[in-house]
Protein backbone atom coordinates (compact mmCIF):
# COMPACT_ATOMS: atom_id res chain seq x y z
CA UNK A 1 0.00 0.00 0.00
CA UNK A 2 1.45 3.39 -1.26
CA UNK A 3 -0.04 6.93 0.75
CA UNK A 4 0.67 10.13 -0.31
CA UNK A 5 0.41 13.14 2.18
CA UNK A 6 1.03 16.48 2.26
CA UNK A 7 1.78 19.65 4.63
CA UNK A 8 0.05 22.78 4.45
CA UNK A 9 2.09 23.97 1.52
CA UNK A 10 1.73 24.44 -2.26
CA UNK A 11 5.29 22.67 -3.10
CA UNK A 12 5.35 19.20 -3.71
CA UNK A 13 9.21 19.61 -2.40
CA UNK A 14 8.13 20.85 0.93
CA UNK A 15 6.20 18.66 4.24
CA UNK A 16 5.64 15.71 1.10
CA UNK A 17 6.34 12.78 1.45
CA UNK A 18 5.04 8.97 0.69
CA UNK A 19 4.91 5.76 2.81
CA UNK A 20 6.31 3.03 1.12
CA UNK A 21 5.04 -0.50 2.27
CA UNK A 22 7.18 -3.74 1.19
CA UNK A 23 7.52 -7.43 2.60
CA UNK A 24 6.24 -6.35 6.09
CA UNK A 25 8.32 -2.81 6.47
CA UNK A 26 6.77 1.05 6.17
CA UNK A 27 9.67 3.39 4.36
CA UNK A 28 8.97 6.93 4.11
CA UNK A 29 10.10 8.77 1.05
CA UNK A 30 10.01 12.40 1.15
CA UNK A 31 9.53 14.26 -2.13
CA UNK A 32 11.28 16.90 -3.87
CA UNK A 33 10.57 18.38 -7.13
CA UNK A 34 13.56 20.03 -9.00
CA UNK A 35 13.30 22.21 -11.94
CA UNK A 36 16.49 20.63 -13.23
CA UNK A 37 15.29 16.93 -13.13
CA UNK A 38 14.59 15.23 -16.34
CA UNK A 39 13.71 12.01 -14.81
CA UNK A 40 12.35 10.38 -11.46
CA UNK A 41 15.40 9.45 -9.37
CA UNK A 42 15.77 8.03 -5.88
CA UNK A 43 18.45 8.34 -3.78
CA UNK A 44 19.02 7.23 -0.22
CA UNK A 45 21.15 9.66 2.13
CA UNK A 46 23.39 7.73 3.85
CA UNK A 47 24.04 9.94 7.10
CA UNK A 48 20.42 10.20 7.99
CA UNK A 49 19.42 6.89 6.34
CA UNK A 50 16.47 9.70 4.56
CA UNK A 51 14.82 8.25 1.19
CA UNK A 52 14.30 11.21 -1.12
CA UNK A 53 12.07 10.74 -4.17
CA UNK A 54 13.11 13.83 -6.81
CA UNK A 55 10.42 14.67 -9.04
CA UNK A 56 10.91 16.51 -12.30
CA UNK A 57 8.59 19.67 -13.49
CA UNK A 58 5.92 18.20 -15.22
CA UNK A 59 6.06 14.70 -13.01
CA UNK A 60 2.55 13.68 -11.59
CA UNK A 61 1.93 12.54 -7.92
CA UNK A 62 0.37 9.55 -9.31
CA UNK A 63 3.63 8.88 -11.45
CA UNK A 64 5.57 9.60 -8.28
CA UNK A 65 3.53 6.60 -6.42
CA UNK A 66 3.91 4.63 -9.41
CA UNK A 67 7.85 4.73 -9.76
CA UNK A 68 8.07 4.98 -5.59
CA UNK A 69 5.99 1.83 -5.21
CA UNK A 70 7.99 -0.04 -7.82
CA UNK A 71 11.15 0.56 -6.61
CA UNK A 72 10.07 -0.17 -2.81
CA UNK A 73 12.31 -3.58 -2.97
CA UNK A 74 15.17 -1.56 -3.94
CA UNK A 75 14.71 0.95 -1.17
CA UNK A 76 14.54 -1.58 1.59
CA UNK A 77 17.51 -3.52 0.35
CA UNK A 78 19.55 -0.23 0.01
CA UNK A 79 18.54 0.67 3.83
CA UNK A 80 19.74 -3.08 4.75
CA UNK A 81 23.34 -2.59 3.72
CA UNK A 82 23.71 1.07 5.60
CA UNK A 83 25.54 0.49 8.72
CA UNK A 84 23.18 0.46 12.19
CA UNK A 85 22.90 3.19 14.49
CA UNK A 86 24.97 3.07 17.41
CA UNK A 87 23.33 4.60 20.78
CA UNK A 88 26.20 6.71 22.65
CA UNK A 89 26.07 4.72 25.77
CA UNK A 90 27.83 2.64 28.14
CA UNK A 91 28.61 -0.67 26.75
CA UNK A 92 29.21 1.10 23.22
CA UNK A 93 32.13 1.57 21.27
CA UNK A 94 32.80 4.78 19.02
CA UNK A 95 35.88 5.50 17.46
CA UNK A 96 38.45 8.30 18.51
CA UNK A 97 41.21 9.16 15.59
CA UNK A 98 40.11 6.03 14.42
CA UNK A 99 40.74 3.71 16.95
CA UNK A 100 37.48 2.16 18.84
CA UNK A 101 37.13 3.03 22.07
CA UNK A 102 34.67 1.77 24.84
CA UNK A 103 32.63 3.38 26.77
CA UNK A 104 32.48 3.42 30.24
CA UNK A 105 30.15 4.85 32.77
CA UNK A 106 31.88 6.20 35.75
CA UNK A 107 28.65 7.60 38.12
CA UNK A 108 30.89 7.85 41.41
CA UNK A 109 33.76 9.45 39.91
CA UNK A 110 34.23 13.38 39.37
CA UNK A 111 35.37 15.17 35.92
CA UNK A 112 33.46 14.76 32.71
CA UNK A 113 35.35 12.39 30.26
CA UNK A 114 38.88 11.11 30.00
CA UNK A 115 40.74 8.01 28.45
CA UNK A 116 41.90 4.94 30.51
CA UNK A 117 42.74 1.44 30.15
CA UNK A 118 45.73 0.35 29.45
CA UNK A 119 45.96 0.48 25.99
CA UNK A 120 44.17 3.70 26.08
CA UNK A 121 40.99 2.49 24.51
CA UNK A 122 38.63 3.39 27.05
CA UNK A 123 36.64 6.30 27.19
CA UNK A 124 35.25 7.09 30.85
CA UNK A 125 32.37 9.05 32.19
CA UNK A 126 31.66 10.26 35.26
CA UNK A 127 28.00 11.87 36.66
CA UNK A 128 24.27 10.44 36.29
CA UNK A 129 23.60 8.28 32.91
CA UNK A 130 21.60 11.25 31.36
CA UNK A 131 24.47 12.87 31.12
CA UNK A 132 26.72 9.97 29.47
CA UNK A 133 25.69 10.86 25.66
CA UNK A 134 25.95 14.48 25.96
CA UNK A 135 29.41 14.48 27.75
CA UNK A 136 30.74 12.23 25.21
CA UNK A 137 29.64 14.39 22.39
CA UNK A 138 30.94 17.30 24.19
CA UNK A 139 34.42 15.88 24.85
CA UNK A 140 34.61 14.92 20.97
CA UNK A 141 33.84 18.04 19.83
CA UNK A 142 36.78 19.18 22.03
CA UNK A 143 38.68 16.92 20.94
CA UNK A 144 37.78 18.15 16.75
CA UNK A 145 38.11 21.70 17.75
CA UNK A 146 42.14 21.10 18.62
CA UNK A 147 42.89 19.06 15.91
CA UNK A 148 41.46 21.00 13.46
CA UNK A 149 42.78 24.41 14.98
CA UNK A 150 46.48 23.13 14.81
CA UNK A 151 45.79 21.42 11.46
CA UNK A 152 44.37 24.85 9.53
CA UNK A 153 47.37 26.83 11.37
CA UNK A 154 50.12 24.57 10.48
CA UNK A 155 48.36 24.19 6.72
CA UNK A 156 47.89 27.87 6.46
CA UNK A 157 51.60 29.08 7.58
CA UNK A 158 52.53 27.15 4.71
CA UNK A 159 51.45 29.23 2.41
CA UNK A 160 51.24 32.49 3.93
CA UNK A 161 47.43 32.40 4.51
CA UNK A 162 45.24 33.02 7.49
CA UNK A 163 41.60 31.35 8.18
CA UNK A 164 39.06 34.05 9.86
CA UNK A 165 37.16 31.81 11.90
CA UNK A 166 37.27 27.76 12.22
CA UNK A 167 33.74 26.63 13.19
CA UNK A 168 32.52 23.36 13.83
CA UNK A 169 29.06 21.18 12.29
CA UNK A 170 27.20 18.57 12.01
CA UNK A 171 26.71 18.42 8.55
CA UNK A 172 25.52 15.32 6.31
CA UNK A 173 25.87 16.31 3.05
CA UNK A 174 29.77 17.43 3.23
CA UNK A 175 32.89 17.36 5.91
CA UNK A 176 34.29 21.22 5.45
CA UNK A 177 33.43 23.97 4.00
CA UNK A 178 34.98 27.45 3.33
CA UNK A 179 32.95 30.87 2.97
CA UNK A 180 34.08 33.60 0.91
CA UNK A 181 34.74 35.60 3.47
CA UNK A 182 37.53 32.88 4.99
CA UNK A 183 35.78 30.94 7.85
CA UNK A 184 36.29 27.31 7.09
CA UNK A 185 33.68 24.83 8.65
CA UNK A 186 33.89 21.38 9.27
CA UNK A 187 31.81 18.30 10.93
CA UNK A 188 32.93 17.56 14.58
CA UNK A 189 32.50 13.77 13.36
CA UNK A 190 35.97 13.85 11.75
CA UNK A 191 37.36 13.30 14.80
CA UNK A 192 36.32 9.82 15.00
CA UNK A 193 38.53 9.19 11.86
CA UNK A 194 42.11 8.48 11.18
CA UNK A 195 44.39 11.70 11.83
CA UNK A 196 45.41 11.92 8.38
CA UNK A 197 41.56 12.14 7.02
CA UNK A 198 40.96 15.15 9.68
CA UNK A 199 44.63 16.09 7.99
CA UNK A 200 43.30 15.99 4.40
CA UNK A 201 39.97 17.84 5.28
CA UNK A 202 41.75 21.28 6.82
CA UNK A 203 44.22 21.17 3.97
CA UNK A 204 41.50 21.02 1.60
CA UNK A 205 39.95 23.76 3.49
CA UNK A 206 42.76 25.87 3.63
CA UNK A 207 43.33 25.91 0.25
CA UNK A 208 40.03 27.09 -1.04
CA UNK A 209 41.40 30.49 1.04
CA UNK A 210 43.66 30.39 -2.40
CA UNK A 211 41.27 29.11 -4.84
CA UNK A 212 37.64 28.93 -4.37
CA UNK A 213 37.15 26.57 -6.42
CA UNK A 214 38.41 22.67 -7.51
CA UNK A 215 40.30 23.37 -10.32
CA UNK A 216 43.73 21.51 -11.52
CA UNK A 217 45.46 24.61 -9.77
CA UNK A 218 43.60 24.02 -6.54
CA UNK A 219 44.18 20.47 -6.63
CA UNK A 220 47.60 20.98 -7.01
CA UNK A 221 48.41 22.90 -4.08
CA UNK A 222 46.04 20.40 -1.57
CA UNK A 223 48.06 17.76 -2.41
CA UNK A 224 51.09 19.81 -1.76
CA UNK A 225 50.03 20.42 1.41
CA UNK A 226 48.37 16.96 1.90
CA UNK A 227 50.24 14.02 0.07
CA UNK A 228 47.77 11.53 0.92
CA UNK A 229 45.08 13.10 -0.45
CA UNK A 230 44.16 10.29 -2.32
CA UNK A 231 44.52 7.73 0.32
CA UNK A 232 41.51 9.79 2.32
CA UNK A 233 39.30 10.21 -0.13
CA UNK A 234 39.32 6.76 -0.17
CA UNK A 235 38.76 6.39 3.11
CA UNK A 236 36.03 8.55 3.60
CA UNK A 237 34.52 7.28 0.43
CA UNK A 238 34.12 3.86 1.85
CA UNK A 239 34.15 4.35 5.80
CA UNK A 240 32.44 7.99 5.80
CA UNK A 241 29.02 7.39 6.38
CA UNK A 242 29.58 5.28 9.17
CA UNK A 243 30.62 8.40 11.09
CA UNK A 244 27.27 9.29 11.30
CA UNK A 245 25.44 6.41 12.88
CA UNK A 246 26.60 7.21 16.36
CA UNK A 247 23.75 9.21 17.87
CA UNK A 248 22.29 10.61 21.18
CA UNK A 249 19.47 8.55 21.67
CA UNK A 250 17.94 11.17 24.42
CA UNK A 251 18.32 14.10 21.63
CA UNK A 252 17.37 11.89 19.13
Amino acid sequence: MLRLFRGNTKSVSENAFLDVRHAGETFRVMLKRTARAHRFTLRVRAATRDVVLTIPPRGSLSAARDFAERHAGWIGARLQRLPRRVAIEPGATIPLRGIEHLIVHRPGMRGTVWIEGSAGVELHVAGGPEHVARRVTDYLKREAKRDLDAAVKRHSAVIGVAARKVTLRDSTSRWGSCSSKGSLNFSWRLIMAPPFVLDYLAAHEVAHLVHMDHSPKFWKLTRRLAPHTDRAEAWLKVHGAKLHRYVDTASD
